[in-house]
């Protein structure tokens, strides 16, 4: 059975970079704590844990020490009430997540009411919103862009980095159809763009996908469904333990591709397996 990895298919350089941080931080012999996962893979937030690195959900878990800032970002208010608390701030934040935060904050400068195209549960988008002020808000369907009443609003609309262009552009242009004014940012990452396309280009191609990557990782979740999309037999997993040998019965050729998220070893593994079954 051969086995086909995506040309375009794990960590980004946003979670590489934070990832660098947090190993740079470690070899200074810091207290180190990350708000949330660092990243979204629990193998690798797992191996952080086990060298010292505390995961917290709030500052107030913290009496001293560093807290870093994950690379999805984080709201406004939070980096501040962790400088207050006296906590060294180290900021993790993936650069192309921070440029969204200054594009929001800037149209919210010029007057107009900030969209996010989004999944509003998601931490990035949450880190986004706090950066567009009080009056903007997430739209992660069509449905959603109906329910609203866009008649003679000015709206500037951004997108979670982790969207597709397909989707980016079908809201955008329904927003457009109905409000005064409408200026749109793409700010889907090229990295994510990059997975997808190549995950689109092997999956007709195979007998089944694997797609690698956590279950809390939404450009992961993103990519499985663009596979069942190409109508071929996907199966997410974060670990090569989870494959099923029943699932590779019949196969002669499988497609692997790994979230913005999962770290290189982790892929490598799953590949390994898929090679010894």
């Amino acid at each position: 059975m051969k086995v086909v990895v995506a040309d375009r298919a794990g960590v980004c350089y946003g979670v590489r970079r934070a990832l660098e941080i947090v190993e740079s931080e470690l070899r200074k012999g810091r207290k180190l704590a990350t708000l949330g996962p660092l990243i979204h893979n629990p193998q690798a937030v797992k191996r952080l844990e086990e060298r010292g690195v505390k995961v917290v959900q709030d500052i107030a878990e913290l009496d001293d020490g560093a807290i870093v800032m994950p690379s999805h970002g984080v709201p406004k208010a939070i980096r501040e009430a962790a400088e207050r608390a006296g906590l060294q701030v180290v900021d993790a934040t993936c650069p192309f997540v921070a440029k969204v935060h200054r594009v929001v904050r800037r149209l919210a400068e010029h007057g107009y009411e900030v969209v996010v195209i989004g999944d509003p549960g998601h931490s990035e988008v949450k880190g986004i919103l706090s950066a567009a002020g009080e009056n903007a808000v997430v739209v992660s369907s069509v449905q959603d862009v109906e329910g609203l009443d866009w008649t003679a609003k000015k709206v500037g609309i951004v997108c979670q980095t982790t969207q597709t262009p397909e989707h980016f552009g079908e809201i955008v242009g329904r927003i457009a159809a109905r409000a005064a004014e409408v200026v749109a940012h793409n700010t889907i990452c090229y990295a994510t763009h990059d997975r997808q396309s190549a995950a689109r280009s092997i999956a007709p191609k195979v007998d089944a996908m694997f797609v690698v990557g956590g279950r809390n990782s939404a450009n992961t979740n993103r990519l499985a469904e663009i596979c069942r999309e190409c109508g071929v037999r996907t199966y997410h997993i974060e670990t090569a333990d989870e494959i099923d040998p029943e699932a590779l019965r019949g196969c002669t050729v499988v497609g692997l591709t790994a979230g913005a998220s999962t770290p290189d070893w982790v892929i490598e593994e799953v590949k390994s397996r898929l090679e010894a079954l």
